[in-house]
């Protein structure tokens, strides 16, 4: 397994980021452990959840599921253990979005959920446009200072989000956002144009979600009954993008390379991007992932991608690093 630094901070992460969505509402517990054993064994110390997983509002499934997992022993040193806050966890106008009182309130929940003393990233599942950031950072701050939270991080934040949270936090004298988690892949290239280079900016690592495109990466032209690639909203995705994921898949063939592991691989190749998050629902899947590590995809390769999937402003994301 490789290792990075997330973001500017000192902490390591492997290059794959293990997801668990996909834990209690698709993959059984029993199952769940056996791919969170899998990803220690492979070398993943860094696994991603969020209190909203599981889908029951208030109940964090997921997060109960990695929870025991944990309480086996011999386990909670080895990761780095990321969650979320910001989702709906009941139905009285407190326990959503990122005022003060949410955010304690979460973290103390998490924690109680996750059976263990800290969180290592505490991450803001959306931007609040409601909350002031002299709110936030004061209750994240107060978070750190009781060693319940290390680190905190962002998902899907535009660049001024980021750049306005790390100003806010400057004047703080605090350490700020060390990570941002954006949608991105060779379909969905937006953050190129803001967020990447506010990232890069700040030193803020990008932790890329859904780096399959839903499964459109993951050879979509190839017919099955079942899993996601069977779903009907998915099925209109492929029509929309059939002539370039035909010129997608020609070229993986070219290559001797399977789809999903040409998708991960082009991530990892952009300079920005800490680690991509994967969500296996099988150890097949999760053991398949690992070749994306090993790939190594030449100038030409990543030129040819760039005409495949063009990004926002038809050229590669370098140059979008101002």
């Amino acid at each position: 397994m490789q290792y990075i630094h997330l973001g500017r901070s000192g902490v390591k992460v492997s290059r794959l980021c293990l997801g668990t969505m996909n834990f209690g509402p698709e993959t059984s517990e029993a199952d769940s452990f056996a791919i969170m054993d899998r990803a220690l064994d492979l070398g993943i110390n860094f696994f991603d959840t969020a209190n909203v997983y599981g889908w029951k509002v208030g109940e964090g499934w997921t997060e109960q599921i990695v929870g025991r997992w944990l309480h086996q022993g011999g386990r909670r040193e080895k990761i780095v253990l990321a969650t979320k806050v910001f989702g709906r966890m009941g139905n009285w106008p407190n326990q959503s979005r990122l005022s003060a009182l949410h955010i304690r309130r979460a973290c103390e929940e998490s924690l109680r959920r996750l059976g263990t003393d800290y969180i290592d990233l505490y991450q803001m599942h959306h931007i609040d446009r409601e909350s002031p950031w002299e709110e936030i950072w004061q209750a994240m701050e107060q978070l750190v200072r009781e060693g319940k939270i290390l680190y905190v991080g962002s998902s899907n934040f535009a660049g001024w989000h980021l750049a306005q949270a790390q100003e806010l936090a400057r004047n703080r004298h605090f350490l700020g956002l060390i990570s941002e988690q954006s949608l991105y892949n060779l379909v969905e290239r937006t953050i190129e144009l803001e967020v990447i280079p506010a990232c890069t900016a700040y030193g803020i690592g990008v932790i890329p979600w859904s780096p399959l495109a839903r499964g459109l990466l993951a050879g979509a032209l190839k017919p099955v009954t079942v899993g996601r690639r069977a779903d009907e909203d998915l099925k209109k995705e492929i029509e929309k993008y059939r002539p370039k994921l035909e010129a997608y898949e020609t070229f993986c063939q070219s290559t001797g390379e399977q789809p999903a592991d040409v998708a991960l691989a082009w991530l990892l190749h952009q300079p920005a991007v800490t680690s991509p998050i994967i969500g296996p629902r099988t150890i097949d899947q999760l053991n398949g992932a690992m070749r994306a590590l090993a790939l190594t995809l030449s100038a030409d390769q990543l030129k040819r991608l760039d005409e495949i999937f063009p990004g926002p402003g038809g050229t590669a994301p370098e140059a979008y690093a101002w």
